[in-house]
Parts: C-alpha cells; structure tokens; sequence
C-alpha cells in the first residue's frame, strides 16, 4: 500500500491553485469539472507521478472551523519536505509568502511554518544532517 493523494482543505479552488502553482511552485495534474467545484490535484515538479495535493473545497460543516482550530493554535495542517528549509524560505519570502514561524531547528529536523492564503498553515522541512 502506498499513498497517492493527499487532501489539504481551501477556501477557493481558484484562488488556491494559482497560489500552489504559481508561488509554491507545484504543477497541475488533473482538473475535472464536478458542479461548482473540481477535483483539482497538483503534484510536485520533481514527481510528476508521485503523490497528488488534492485542493479539496472546505465546505462540509466541520471544516472550517476545524481549520480555524487549527491555525489558532498555530498547528500546520501538513507538511512538505524540501531540500534547505533557509532557502525556500528565503524564496517564498520574495514571493510575499506570510510565514507565521521562521526556519527553526528542532532535534532532528528544521521546520518554517507559512499560511497557504486559503485557510492553512502549512510546515516545511528537512532534516539535519
């Protein structure tokens, strides 16, 4: 069994796709037509076969305020690995990314924690060598 898509919750598709590939950097994979929403998955541009990003609409009751929840207690609603925590730091910051937690060491790994403008809080990180 392995995995091969992930759901994170948005508040707009539209809005969530351009921020996931145009600033984060991610690739569109599929966009099917369902109604007033789509199944949208983007995937990394390093594994355009790995694991999809399903950019899921946060309409059921329980998630936005599962979300709200989340982000008032600073708790990431995922994680993403990259290679250097400082520098795509440094890069999403010149995209104007509003990171809630600079890059910090902790054990093992280094994390950063941005918002992902639809919702989320979303970490990045790697580990320590």
């Amino acid at each position: 069994m392995k995995t091969n898509v992930m759901s994170v919750m948005v508040d707009d598709q539209a809005k969530a796709l351009a921020f996931y590939t145009e600033v984060l950097g991610f690739v569109k994979k599929t966009e099917i037509p369902f109604g007033e929403h789509a199944w949208l998955t983007v995937v990394s541009p390093d594994e355009p076969g790995g694991v999809e990003l399903s950019l899921e609409p946060d309409e059921h009751p329980a998630a936005r305020p599962f979300k709200e929840a989340l982000v008032a207690d600073g708790i990431p609603f995922t994680s993403f690995a990259v290679d250097d925590v400082a520098a795509e730091y440094e890069r999403l910051v010149g995209r104007g990314v509003q990171f809630t937690q600079r890059p910090a060491a902790m054990g093992a790994v280094t994390t950063a924690v941005f918002e992902d403008t639809c919702g989320n809080l979303i970490q990045i990180a790697a580990m320590n060598e």
